[in-house]
């Protein structure tokens, strides 16, 4: 098969990386990649959120099946562009993926087919939204309401930090997506995150994980695009993901059908977990990033079968096929990330990590500078590593982490520690 994946990330890297292990990848392209995908298979400069553009591409270099990375090309209707060319396609239409690119428009889902949720409020002006703050008190939570990279959500902990945070969403900060807020009753409870496949008829529960998206250690500090992951998710036990199953996703993907929108592709599902009762936070509409590094080491090459079928509509052929293992994966972050950073600083070391089933460096944000690699962005690399416990999986990938030579770069020390403490 000739296989191209759309994006450049941590999350494309293992997709990657999952994918070269099946024998059944004659050609892999990603586009645009990364100086670590580089290493591993062909990039290509193209825009990909442009329909027309990844169509034409697909057609001269005979692809057999199109991976859809971020969210971006999902919510552009990309996907919708391919499938009427003519190509398999694993990630769901631009009118699906509304399931992540609007808040409004999940909780307006949940609330039809009777998902537990929080309680929530939409507000397209500062004035009502602030007034509603005070009238609900804090801990609350305020998203921006369209897609913010990951960046916009604020759990304030008082009511002058929610009426900040009404003012920073609505500064223009966020862009279009900042235009609408929707306010959110704070959730008590563990975090994790549970994905399902969906090929518009059979829905497939695949595996769990949980990141850290604070930036300091204990999860302190402002929310990130994440800063480590592991996997399994010990909250998220079979009880616990049966609920979510029969409460949340099905009764959710039955709506979407019921619209005229089956669901095919990944759903992920971030779930507020109390005394063994899951509650949706959101739902995501591709891998997560970093939870896609944990959980394509842990399935390797039948990734791309269980991608195949989703996309060709015979997942009810088909299982996931666990190893009794862990994974986890530590984020190497720019200085200064989340806010400012500095890019183009070198990171030697990575050529002497030996890269195999057991242990890899996926990169995140990176380029080349003559023979070296370069941070280019602010989450840079993905440290992965797996062992028979979640201990073990923590110990070899901070192992890694000390051979990396990056004097500007961080990383937290405690990634997993709700599990292993």
């Amino acid at each position: 098969m000739n296989i191209l994946i759309l994006g450049g990330g941590g999350r494309e890297h293992a997709l990657a990386w999952a994918v070269l292990q099946n024998p059944k990848c004659d050609r892999l392209i990603v586009a645009p990649g990364n100086a670590g995908i580089a290493e591993i298979a062909e990039c290509a400069t193209i825009d990909i959120e442009d329909g027309a553009e990844v169509v034409d591409f697909s057609e001269a270099n005979a692809i057999d099946l199109v991976i859809i990375g971020p969210e971006a090309p999902l919510a552009a209707g990309v996907g919708d562009d391919l499938r009427g060319a003519g190509f398999l396609v694993f990630g769901p239409s631009g009118a699906a993926a509304e399931l992540e690119a609007s808040k409004r428009f999940t909780k307006e889902i949940c609330d039809a087919a009777g998902a537990p949720t929080a309680g929530w409020a939409r507000f397209s002006e500062a004035g009502p939204a602030k007034d509603y703050i005070r009238s609900q008190g804090a801990p609350i939570v305020i998203k921006a309401g369209g897609l913010a990279a990951g960046k916009g959500v604020i759990v304030a902990m008082s009511e002058t930090e929610a009426l900040a945070g009404i003012d920073e969403m609505f500064s223009g900060k966020f862009g279009e997506a900042g235009a609408e807020v929707v306010i959110e009753e704070f959730m008590e409870g563990e975090e994790a995150s549970f994905f399902v496949l969906c090929d518009g008829e059979t829905a497939l529960p695949m595996g769990t994980a949980q990141d850290h998206k604070r930036i300091g250690e204990g999860d302190t500090g402002p929310n990130t695009g994440g800063m480590g992951a592991y996997s399994p998710a010990p909250v998220l036990t079979e009880a616990v993901a049966k609920r979510a199953m029969y409460e949340i996703v099905l009764p959710t993907l039955a709506e979407m059908k019921a619209r005229g929108t089956p669901y095919q592709g990944v759903l992920y599902a971030g779930l507020m977990i109390q005394d063994g009762a899951p509650r949706l936070v959101e739902y995501n509409v591709r891998f997560g990033d970093p939870e896609c590094q944990v959980l394509m080491m842990r399935l390797g090459a039948q990734a791309l079968d269980l991608m195949q079928a989703v996309a060709e509509g015979r997942l009810s052929e088909i299982q996931v096929n666990w190893a009794e293992d862990h994974a986890m994966t530590v984020v190497m972050v720019a200085e200064g990330y989340p806010g400012s950073y500095e890019k183009g600083t070198i990171i030697k070391g990575l050529e002497t990590l030996e890269a195999n089933s057991g242990q890899i460096v996926f990169h995140a944000g990176t380029s080349r500078n003559g023979g070296d690699f370069a941070a280019a962005g602010g989450r840079v690399l993905n440290v992965t590593a797996r062992g028979s416990t979640l201990g073990a999986a923590r110990d070899a990938a901070y192992e890694l982490v000390k051979a990396i030579d990056w004097p500007e770069g961080r990383y937290r020390r405690d990634i997993g520690w709700r599990a292993l403490d």
